[in-house]
């Protein structure tokens, strides 16, 4: 005797697939577990109209045939039939939610290009007249060419419409469709765009939202335009970065030398003024004027973040990444590191292949985070002249914009070693619900821009104060004697620590004044400034020299391929104590983080060595 025909019902999750399985099968079923997996397997029996029994299996919900979860596992492996104990389906129900039209049928164009007999439950109908959507089921089944029928589950619509397509096609009243091989990686983007022209196409009244969404995406979608508008839009941010924050950043720096001033008049001379004047005020205050960058650097974000763009950046470099190895789902987290990468790493948790989880982790760090952008500025600001290459271009914000694309190019490279060495694995499908386009609450934006203020000098008021002070004490004891013939830095504590390590990184073009300040960067990016200030401070003992800016103080003492080797070495950097703890955490243990640690000191270091080395064998 024939066994009764198994047809699986299939979808993506939330498309009211359990709904639709209570309707078909009533109280007919069984709930247990696949073998050798704890996945809950929910079957049922329902009756066609001729009294003929059908064997519904209810299979968990995925948004592609490429899995990433245990779920998503058992999905791909029953409907290719390697699921142990399980036969291949005769037939296939996928449900999709009309509301949502386009972002469902990526996963229904994959399902149906598996060859078996389907038909398609169009589901929720309602919900989407009641928002203002008319879908044609005839035009989307042409467009699909397999059977469409609109349902409306948890009222029973459309269910015995949906019993007689099924008893077609269990009959083999359906025509087959020819598909590709099912163990195919599809291209996602190509996908999404088949599956978004087809939703257009089916779709005969929309309210002008949706409308406007539709066309946005167009653009924003569109295979070149799209690149290019994000590109555009990160080379905007990078040179707002310089060309906004100029006067503000001005207006610190001169009430910082106003401070140093009144400080100089108002104290005697002596141990508490040296303190306040090199060290709390040079050192921290060369990290505070560049707070008005960091706000504009988050100001992009959340504007992108809060419009709906975001999501849209991270399909648009899915492509990208695929060709290192990585999913799109991966940019969110790579592009949340430009802010910190200590909530980058932590927003790695939303992907599921450990795999693809663990080298976003590693290459985190090399997005660089707004704790670099203070080396970064006062660096391009002291050696890179201030001055257009082209309608609206600033010279510094270009500098900016390919230091940041170097540690978006070195991240990609290094992704791409690991993921065929030592975090080998097939690349990772994404999918992600495209969300509505709307204007950024002016007031979530404000509260997001203070929170981040109020983070940074927190920040600046603590660690980087600590760090400072710190600092100031091992460069400025113990003092030389009498008749001491070298800089008094020379006989401190910190000088003739920087001497010790002097040596490991002349190779690479640094000073004394350089590999010191390497040291407690380790705590913070930024003190990295704050030490370059405090020592050039301490230096300097003419106070109208200790009151000019870094910047000012910094010009003449480097070369330019120094300077550029020092750019350089921040880009691939070791990270700092706070991200290294949540590496850790993240990674559950000291394995990953000593391995992320060892390469990021390699890579810097031979970065900064070959550009030191080009630029001398250029004559720079």
């Amino acid at each position: 005797m024939n066994p009764s025909p198994l047809v699986a019902l299939v979808g993506n999750p939330n498309a009211g697939k359990s709904a639709l399985f209570n309707a078909l099968t009533g109280a007919r079923q069984k709930v247990g577990n696949y073998p050798g997996v704890t996945v809950e397997r929910k079957s049922g029996r329902m009756a066609l109209a001729d009294g003929r029994p059908v064997e519904m299996l209810d299979l968990p919900g995925t948004y592609s045939l490429q899995p990433s979860s245990p779920d998503e596992a058992v999905t791909h492996d029953v409907l290719l039939g390697k699921q142990a104990g399980e036969r291949l389906p005769s037939a296939l129900l996928i449900v999709v939610d009309a509301t949502n039209l386009d972002n469902h049928l990526r996963f229904a164009l994959q399902l149906i290009a598996l060859g078996l007999p389907t038909v398609v439950a169009l589901n929720m109908v309602d919900m989407a007249e009641r928002d203002g959507l008319k879908i044609d089921a005839a035009k989307l089944a042409a467009e699909l060419g397999v059977p469409v029928i609109p349902t409306v589950a948890v009222r029973r619509k459309g269910i015995d419409e949906l019993k007689a397509a099924i008893g077609m096609l269990a009959t083999g009243g359906a025509v087959r469709v020819s598909g590709e091989d099912p163990a195919l990686h599809q291209d996602m983007v190509e996908l999404q765009r088949r599956a978004r022209s087809i939703a257009v196409a089916a779709t005969t009244e929309e309210n002008f939202k949706r409308r406007w969404t539709h066309r946005a995406d167009a653009i924003a979608l569109h295979p070149l335009i799209g690149p290019v508008l994000l590109a555009t839009i990160l080379f905007v941010m990078f040179q707002a970065v310089f060309a906004w924050s100029a006067a503000p950043t001005d207006l610190i720096d001169a009430g910082i030398g106003e401070l140093q001033g009144l400080a100089a008049g108002a104290m005697p001379d002596g141990f508490l003024r040296s303190l306040i004047i090199e060290g709390l005020l040079a050192g921290v205050g060369a990290v505070v004027v560049f707070l008005p960058q960091i706000l504009i650097l988050f100001l992009f974000i959340l504007l992108l973040e809060a419009s709906g763009y975001m999501v849209r950046a991270a399909f648009i470099m899915d492509h990208l990444m695929a060709r290192v190895g990585l999913s799109g789902r991966a940019f969110i987290p790579l592009l949340s590191s430009f802010a910190c990468a200590i909530p980058g790493i932590m927003a790695t948790r939303t992907i599921d292949d450990p795999k693809d989880r663990l080298t976003t982790i590693l290459i985190a760090p090399l997005m660089t985070c707004s704790a670099r952008l203070p080396v970064y500025a006062v660096v391009i600001g002291a050696f890179i002249p201030a001055r257009d290459v082209g309608p609206g271009i600033g010279l510094q914000g270009l500098v900016l914009f390919c230091l940041y694309l170097a540690g978006v190019a070195g991240a990609m490279a290094v992704a791409y070693v690991l993921r065929r060495t030592v975090t080998q694995g097939p690349p990772p499908g994404f999918m992600m619900e495209m969300p509505k386009y709307q204007m950024p609450i002016l007031r979530d934006v404000a509260i997001g821009l203070w929170q981040r203020a109020v983070i940074f000098l927190k920040r600046a008021g603590t660690i980087i104060a600590f760090t400072t002070v710190i600092l100031w004490l091992l460069v400025s004891y113990p003092k030389p004697p009498a008749g001491y013939g070298l800089p008094s830095i020379d006989y401190s504590i910190a000088g003739r620590v920087a001497n010790a390590i002097e040596p490991v990184f002349r190779p690479i073009g640094f000073n004394r004044d350089m590999a010191l300040a390497l040291i407690p960067a380790m705590a913070a990016r930024e003190v990295a400034v704050s030490a370059l200030a405090t020592v050039y401070a301490i230096d300097a003992e003419d106070e109208a020299v200790q009151e000019r800016s870094l910047i000012d103080r910094l010009q003449g003492r480097w070369s330019l391929p120094t300077t550029l080797a020092f750019l350089a070495w921040f880009v691939f950097a070791p990270q700092c104590i706070s991200t290294i703890a949540v590496v850790r955490r993240e990674t559950n243990g000291w394995k990953w983080t000593s391995f992320m640690l060892a390469y990021l000191f390699v890579l810097a270091y031979v970065a900064a060595g070959a550009t030191y080395w080009a630029a001398i064998a250029l004559g720079l």
